[in-house]
């Protein structure tokens, strides 16, 4: 924890600007020089003061299924994100429009889809 408050603000930019592009905790703990556990810690920490943007494609979980989408619009504490249904868990497609409210917290990661 003592790790955590000592990111400076350069650090804690270049590490949102990491996980925006999807990048693997593991490469983020080799690119600060810290043992994976102590990379861990600071990327939690980070994840959950990080806001994100209009087109940030997102990893999140709705009733225990995987889902992957793009943001299309910021609310005050969520996002609406058009679903990716082609890496989008296909049990939900029967319960889910094309398009759902995700809150910031249930966001689990920031990945960059082809």
């Amino acid at each position: 924890m003592e790790m955590v408050r000592n990111i400076t603000d350069e650090t804690k930019t270049m590490i949102e600007s990491e996980l925006r592009k999807g990048t693997s905790n593991s490469r983020i703990a080799n690119l600060l020089g810290v043992s994976y556990e102590q990379a861990l810690e600071v990327v939690e920490a980070i994840k959950e003061s990080i806001r994100p943007e209009i087109g940030d494609e997102i990893k999140f979980t709705f009733r225990k299924q995987e889902m992957v989408g793009v943001i299309r619009k910021l609310l005050t504490n969520s996002a609406v994100v058009e679903i990716y249904w082609d890496l989008s868990s296909g049990t939900m497609k029967d319960i889910c429009e094309d398009k759902t409210i995700v809150n910031f917290k249930d966001i689990e990661e920031f990945v960059k889809v082809d």
